[in-house]
């Protein structure tokens, strides 16, 4: 009976005095979990591709040396220096941009996603943690009962009330008391190991957790909860993802300008005297870079729409599988109800017989 209890606690508790307990414990898993802040630095490399799409090509350099020097009018030409910078259509780089930045609030939500996870394996720990230490408890008080009973029954022994049998019973059950009790400690000790991982922390260090919950009457719930789920917005962000896409591969569809420098220096020619003789060389330069052959631009296209109906599919078929373990988890948490409304009245008639149990050995 105790130990469906402490299950019921464990499915329905809403924790008043051990809210601040519990949340800074949560807090410190956040803060300290490995797992979390391999995330956040996913996220952060994410955040800084955005500045990575920012960025121009590659300004190109040039040098030539002329080994059959060509002649001018106004003297040979020796060598020739340039540079080139080719540019993105106009917008494509803030589109980029904004692609890249999609891409890292996807990477956002899996922070989101982890911490909520985290959280609740935590609070899980926590309330575990709060069921072995309540049944330990009620092990105790059975102990000090039996121990009880067993001093009663001796008495009663003497006077001819009760036989040896009575008083054996009652110490192998308080042996077997013993032995749960031992069972417990060592559960505890695996459970604290394993919520001071969660945290990473030492998995010797004392977790401490209140002594009594409190369930509420009433705790009404909500499936419109589930449309801002993390796991679903996650979508939504893979869908504006895709149509940042198709604005970055039309924008990549356009010409990119060049513009460029060469310089050309002249060797000056002895014995004549011309206008610019040995004048060197200046020419700017313009380029246009353009994709004639789009097939690649096309099919990302029909890559993107195909893209976005998954996504929709994927999202609809997520949106069912937590409509359908929430709709089980409510049963279970009012099937808990039932049985916890059950077991305390129980509990109370187990007291009535107590005490008509004890007045029988007076």
């Amino acid at each position: 009976m105790n130990k469906h209890i402490c299950i019921i606690v464990l499915l329905l508790a809403s924790v008043y005095t051990d809210a601040q307990e519990l949340q800074s414990y949560i807090e410190e898993a956040w803060m300290n979990n490995p797992k979390i802040q391999a995330f956040e630095l996913r996220y952060n490399q994410a955040r800084e591709k955005a500045s990575e799409a920012g960025a121009l090509p590659n300004t190109e350099f040039g040098m030539g040396y002329f080994i059959s020097e060509p002649e001018t009018r106004t003297g040979a030409q020796k060598a020739r220096f340039s540079a080139k910078q080719m540019l993105p259509w106009f917008g494509t780089v803030s589109t980029r941009e904004k692609y890249s930045l999609a891409i890292a609030e996807k990477d956002y939500l899996d922070v989101i996603i982890a911490r909520r996870k985290l959280a609740l394996s935590v609070a899980q720990g926590y309330y575990e943690l709060y069921s072995l230490n309540a049944q330990k408890a009620v092990i105790d008080e059975n102990i000090k009962l039996i121990q009880t009973y067993e001093q009663l029954a001796l008495k009663s022994l003497e006077v001819g009330k009760a036989s040896a049998v009575d008083v054996l019973r009652l110490q192998i059950r308080q042996n077997e008391l013993q032995q749960q009790k031992g069972v417990l400690e060592e559960q505890v000790r695996a459970e604290q190991a394993s919520f001071n991982g969660w945290l990473n922390r030492n998995t010797e260090d004392m977790v401490t957790v209140v002594q009594e919950m409190t369930i509420p009457e009433a705790d009404p719930v909500s499936t419109d909860s589930l449309q801002i789920n993390p796991e679903l917005t996650q979508f939504d962000r893979l869908y504006e993802s895709v149509i940042q896409a198709e604005l970055l591969n039309q924008k990549e569809r356009a010409p990119m300008l060049g513009f460029g420098l060469d310089y050309v220096p002249v060797q000056e020619r002895p014995e004549v005297n011309i206008i610019d003789n040995g004048k060197d060389i200046l020419m700017p330069m313009v380029s246009l870079s353009i994709p004639i052959f789009n097939n690649r631009f096309e099919s990302r296209t029909r890559q993107n729409e195909l893209r976005k109906q998954e996504i929709e599919f994927l999202k609809q078929e997520r949106l069912n599988l937590l409509e359908a373990a929430f709709a089980k988890s409510l049963a279970l948490r009012n099937q808990a109800r039932i049985s916890y409304n059950t077991q305390t009245i129980n509990l109370k008639q187990a007291r009535d017989a107590e005490q008509l149990l004890l007045k029988s050995y007076e």
